[in-house]
């Protein structure tokens, strides 16, 4: 899928500036800005979710998630983006064409919440963005409309093979990071629906959570 025109051109450092001054998100690609279209309250309690229960993971460990205020540099082709999620091992290292210091570039694990106006730009260019990352280990694409998960890990010989998990009783791993994550707790709280927008289940909560 292609990023859609815009008119103006920018340079990097225009774009930083916008962005260090406006409340809106934008993502940044070869001269272009595209403003980020916002979220529903499944994709919103989706990231919530995640960044909580790997944050909670993580505790006492090299690395740190990161929600989707984080700002994303792909060095290979200069893509700006904010990914739902992130997981950075160690130190941060920040682009250093951002005088702001608030966009980085070495993420080990990339989450993105499916939603249908852009699936096929997550699945598409930015898949292929993403995997051009030399520190990525993997990169984990997340359904809202039903417990669906697939994660692309990175192979030694530098292939990526997919795994995917389809249920609620199932567990997403996340080796490079050394975390387990049940579906249950990724879908806490969310309501599935179908195309029309009518309810078709929603995903018990996880034990000892209240709502």
């Amino acid at each position: 899928m292609s990023l859609p025109h815009s008119v103006k051109r920018y340079t990097v450092a225009e774009y930083y500036e916008r962005e260090h001054a406006e409340q809106e998100k934008s993502e940044f690609y070869d001269g272009e800005i595209f403003a980020m279209a916002g979220g529903t309250a499944s994709h919103s309690r989706i990231c919530s979710n995640l960044v909580r229960e790997i944050g909670n993971r993580l505790k006492g460990t090299p690395c740190f998630i990161y929600d989707p205020n984080l700002r994303l540099k792909v060095k290979a082709n200069g893509l700006r983006t904010y990914p739902d999620a992130s997981v950075y091992y160690g130190k941060l290292e920040r682009d250093h064409e951002d005088s702001y210091v608030e966009t980085y570039t070495n993420p080990t694990v990339l989450f993105e919440v499916l939603s249908p106006s852009t699936e096929g730009y997550d699945r598409g260019f930015k898949a292929t963005s993403y995997r051009q990352i030399e520190t990525l280990k993997s990169y984990v694409l997340v359904s809202q409309t039903s417990a669906h998960v697939e994660a692309y890990d990175r192979q030694e010989d530098g292939t990526w093979r997919l795994r995917e998990v389809s249920d609620l009783r199932g567990t997403l791993a996340l080796p490079s990071i050394g975390v387990d994550l049940p579906l249950a707790e990724i879908y806490d709280g969310v309501e599935f629906r179908a195309a029309d927008g009518t309810a078709i289940a929603e995903s018990n909560p996880r034990p000892g959570s209240t709502h």
